[in-house]
């Protein structure tokens, strides 16, 4: 799974890495980001555009958005069959940008998390996916979820699921654009892990508990 994860970037190197226009969303670099907070995210279309969403996807046929507490992510294996998450997956998807995450590896009884981030601590995507949910007043939630595969090798000791990596462009712009399923579906594999930086080390001391996280989050 991937329950946290990190953007300490500001708009501007947003705004360079995927040419795209980011004036209409209001964000704070966050290096402790949970499910339930509000995130940066692209979506694709004739232009590539930023919104802010919801981290949990409220499918848009759910009477109420606290379905949307147990949805932050998809697996890969079977996002094409879950109603939640089917048309999402053939219609809606989208990039979450990151500069790291974090899984928990029980050590001595206590639980503690590894920051893991690309060589140089780049930015890249995670592999999303979107929808919209209307209250009956009008009210409109953008919301997301990652989609999560196997881990790789180096990373099956901490846990045995991570989130889809999407560090090349053409990669980006074939999640976005591409309607062929099957070519899509070869995106969704573990990211390699000889190419992340390693050797990784816990953070040192306790992840502050998440402002804005869903129940159970913190």
């Amino acid at each position: 799974m991937c329950g946290r994860f990190s953007l300490t970037v500001d708009g501007e190197a947003l705004c360079r890495y995927y040419r795209v226009d980011v004036g209409n969303i209001i964000f704070e670099p966050n290096s402790n980001i949970a499910p339930g907070q509000y995130i940066p995210v692209i979506t694709g279309g004739p232009r590539r555009e930023a919104f802010m969403m919801r981290w949990g996807l409220i499918p848009r046929w759910s009477r109420e958005p606290a379905k949307g507490y147990r949805m932050f992510n998809a697996r890969a294996e079977t996002v094409d069959r879950k109603p939640a998450f089917r048309e999402p997956f053939l219609k809606r998807r989208c990039l979450i940008p990151a500069d790291a995450f974090y899984e928990w590896k029980k050590v001595a009884g206590r639980k503690i998390p590894f920051r893991i981030y690309l060589p140089g601590k780049r930015l890249f995507s995670l592999a999303g996916i979107w929808d919209c949910w209307v209250a009956e007043d009008g009210r409109r939630i953008l919301s997301c979820s990652i989609l999560t595969t196997d881990s790789n090798d180096y990373l099956k000791d901490i846990h045995d699921r991570m989130p889809v990596i999407l560090a090349d462009d053409d990669y980006q712009q074939t999640w976005l654009e591409e309607r062929r399923i099957t070519e899509v579906k070869k995106l969704l594999h573990p990211y390699p892990g000889e190419m992340m930086a390693v050797p990784y080390s816990p953070e040192s001391g306790i992840m502050n508990p998440a402002r804005g996280a869903f129940p159970g989050q913190e």
